[in-house]
């Protein structure tokens, strides 16, 4: 059973810093595409960063240059730090893990930027 535990969400104020990570149970982690995702209140889920096995990354429009994925399959975890965060970056964001046969998520963590 593959289990993602997500850490470092909280309150920040707008043009912060905040990392996240994302830690993931099991052998298999260097073969899952791992991303970040975020629901705000009222809205779809969204992708926001990806990295493949290989090291690939992509962004969302509205965070490049801004965010950066990546991940250390020695510790098996992901990381997404984010930089200049704004209000409209509140959300909950979730870790997934994906390969062939599904996904796997974590269970959340909330980010504030607000004043």
């Amino acid at each position: 059973q593959v289990q993602l535990v997500e850490s470092g969400g909280g309150l920040v104020q707008p043009g912060g810093s905040l990392r996240l990570s994302c830690a993931v149970s099991g052998s298999i982690f260097s073969i899952f595409t791992m991303g970040w995702y975020r629901q705000a209140p009222g809205k779809q889920r969204e992708l926001v960063a990806a990295v493949t096995s290989s090291g690939s990354t992509n962004y969302a429009d509205s965070v490049k240059g801004r965010f950066t994925i990546s991940r250390d399959n020695a510790k098996n975890t992901v990381y997404l730090q984010m930089n200049s965060l704004k209000g409209e970056d509140t959300a909950v964001y979730y870790c997934n893990a994906h390969w062939i046969l599904g996904d796997y998520w974590g269970q959340g963590t909330q980010v504030t930027a607000s004043s």
